[in-house]
């Protein structure tokens, strides 16, 4: 069976469009094929203010992980690259979150599907809006779109122009 996970990845350390790059290589290496990745969004930090901004990108994974074996490995591909995990909302290499996972409503330790504050965040909705704006939030029951519009979050978030 095939599952679709949307993912979003970012960091601010590093040559940070690298790093997402590299970050979407393991992906697919360890996880399976992406189907759609948004543009880049360059963001302010979100949380703790006083450091560089971050690369954010949503991607669409098709995958025959189960979502909690797909989480360890995203954790593994974070580790692998050199995640340290020393200060919450602290600088990073890479992060990699999952935001949903099929139109499934998960709570397990370590693993909670949809992202619970997925929809308070504008660096989470912009890249998802620009791949999945009709996707419908499986418990709000609202679309990206919608979500985005109702978004009370206004750091400020910008997509990067492509240099292809």
């Amino acid at each position: 069976m095939t599952n679709k996970a949307y993912l979003l990845i970012g960091g601010n350390e590093g040559e940070r469009a690298d790093e997402l790059a590299r970050a979407c290589r393991n992906i697919i290496s360890y996880c399976g094929p992406l189907v759609l990745h948004s543009s880049l969004y360059e963001t302010a930090a979100w949380g703790k203010t006083d450091q560089p901004a971050f690369l954010n990108q949503a991607l669409l994974l098709e995958t025959a992980l189960p979502a909690p074996a797909l989480m360890e490995t995203l954790l593994g591909i974070e580790e692998m690259m050199g995640r340290k995990r020393l200060e919450k909302y602290g600088p990073r290499i890479i992060d990699i979150d999952m935001i949903f996972f099929n139109r499934d409503s998960i709570r397990l330790p370590g693993l909670i599907i949809p992202h619970p504050e997925m929809q308070n965040r504008r660096f989470v909705l912009e890249p998802m809006n620009e791949i999945a704006s009709s996707y419908v939030h499986p418990i709000l029951q609202k679309t990206i779109a919608e979500l985005l519009l109702e978004c009370t979050d206004r750091l400020d978030v910008k997509k990067i122009p492509s240099i292809i």
